[in-house]
């Protein structure tokens, strides 16, 4: 199988391709009103741009032309994907914003990379390596989000042993602020390879990514229920004494009767390919309406957290013999688990914790965690390599990620709770040597910001380097560092 060369799609091999983008001439205009996954940033922009089938050179002078024009009217400009931020960190208010998306992959199979556009989403890219056995050596746990959103908020996934996503791409291209286009990696543009790793979209606009793929294999799980004190010594031990883990991921049981008290450590080993091949990777789970049944029912109710608990740690342990695909674990929609309840929203928070200090994590979050008014829901815990790419980041260690997820009433008080809870969980992580991820609500003292990311103030100098107009912004920007 051979895959669109990356010459042609430079070339414009999609040329006569309708634009999504249409000039509005008229001075008096209604602005269109965005939002992104936390349903509570309702934003005005100036201009809204959905890319989708543009042949290249159209669409790079589009792009140049948006970039001019937000720049004369001083308009911020923000590129998003699926938005599924909670903070506003791809919403640019009365501003230009773009959303990329445009199924492109290119694949060498003697280096072992794809070539990717930058709104290329997970599933697509997943969709077309699925096809000759390899699959994304990292990505985020679920395939909705664009590969280039995923570089610029730092995000991981549960592979092992990995460090962030951004450590697995080779290069990108990037659009600057004056419109010049510049090539990316460890050895060129070294210094912006680091700033857009985790850099929010604050330097420029990334076009497309060089990622490693690796071969996708059949994994078995097997799951372990224990003490959550034991928690941490086993699930790094998999890692470092068992180089046969590919994926793991960890759960703590978050009914109040016996909270934090219980791990489920879940790891897969491969296992030999069938004579017929690799099955094809769905995007759900033949049980998914069940489980997202079991998972929303736990909104209000502590005999469902319990029920989910017995669910995963025995039920579960029972047909734990069922194999599956790397790119089915990771090709899973946010959907799968999403609630339907307008008054309410799914709001995560991440804590990335030195492993030798988990239990002390545990129990700072005992005190905290069940006073909140908010519908604590599920922690799921990942193994995170030391980052020491992004100057942004938040594994100056190797770390056990704590991804957890609460259910919040749409309401004042909804929100001045989540506040409290947010501000002393980053204290809590800051207490073990941890640290706290961005791209959630922004509820973080600008305080806590600065101890946990002490390279933000170089970050800062070099973006007015790179964008002395600062056309590249977005809420979080406005938020923290506008003043």
């Amino acid at each position: 199988m051979r895959e669109p060369t990356r010459r042609a799609f430079l070339s414009g091999a999609a040329a006569g391709a309708a634009s999504a983008f249409v000039p509005t001439t008229s001075a008096a205009r209604s602005r269109e009103v965005l939002n992104d996954a936390s349903r509570l940033n309702t934003v005005p922009v100036f201009r809204h741009w959905i890319t989708k089938a543009e042949a290249e050179t159209d669409f790079l002078a589009q792009l140049r032309r948006e970039l001019k024009d937000a720049a004369a009217a001083k308009r911020p400009v923000c590129v998003g994907a699926a938005r599924h931020s909670m903070g506003g960190q791809s919403l640019p208010r009365n501003g230009s914003a773009m959303t990329f998306n445009r199924d492109f992959c290119e694949v060498d199979r003697a280096a072992r990379t794809a070539s990717v556009h930058a709104g290329t989403r997970w599933f697509e890219v997943i969709a077309h390596l699925d096809k000759i056995g390899f699959s994304p050596a990292v990505m985020q746990s679920n395939s909705d989000f664009g590969v280039a959103a995923t570089f610029c908020v730092n995000a991981h996934g549960w592979p092992a042993p990995y460090g962030p996503f951004g450590s697995t791409v080779r290069s990108f291209r990037m659009m600057l602020a004056d419109g010049s286009i510049v090539t990316c990696s460890r050895t060129e543009n070294a210094e912006l390879f680091t700033l857009a790793m985790g850099g929010y979209g604050l330097f420029g606009v990334i076009l497309d990514l060089e990622l490693d793929m690796v071969e996708n294999l059949l994994l078995a799980p097997r799951q372990e229920v224990m003490p959550t004190s034991e928690f941490a010594a086993r699930f790094v031990g998999a890692i470092e004494k068992d180089p046969a883990v590919r994926m793991m991921y960890g759960r703590l049981s978050v009914a109040k009767r016996g909270f934090f008290d219980e791990a489920l450590l879940v790891t897969f080993r491969p296992v030999p390919t069938p004579p017929t091949g690799l099955p094809a990777a769905p995007r759900t789970h033949p049980l998914s309406k069940v489980m997202r049944g079991v998972y929303r029912a736990q909104i209000g109710s502590e005999s469902a957290k319990q029920t989910r608990w017995f669910a995963e740690t025995m039920v579960g342990q029972k047909i734990s013999s069922g194999t599956a695909t790397r790119n089915a674990l990771m090709n899973q929609a946010v959907a799968n688990l999403q609630g339907h309840d307008r008054h309410r929203t799914d709001i995560l928070h991440e804590y990335f914790v030195p492993p030798e200090r988990f239990g002390e994590f545990v129990a700072g979050c005992r005190n905290i965690i069940p006073k909140a008014q908010a519908e604590f829901l599920n922690v799921t815990l990942r193994y995170v390599l030391k980052d020491e790419i992004s100057l942004l980041s938040y594994a100056a260690t190797n770390r056990i990620a704590a991804v957890m997820s609460f259910s919040q009433e749409m309401t004042p008080e909804g929100e001045a709770d989540m506040l409290r809870l947010s501000e002393n969980l980053i204290d809590l992580a800051a207490s073990v040597g941890g640290s706290f991820y961005l791209p959630y609500r922004l509820h973080a003292r600008p305080d806590q910001l600065e101890r946990l990311y002490p390279q933000l103030t170089q970050v800062l100098q070099r973006k007015r380097h790179y964008d002395p107009g600062l056309l590249f912004r977005n809420l979080m920007w406005d938020t923290y560092f506008a003043g």
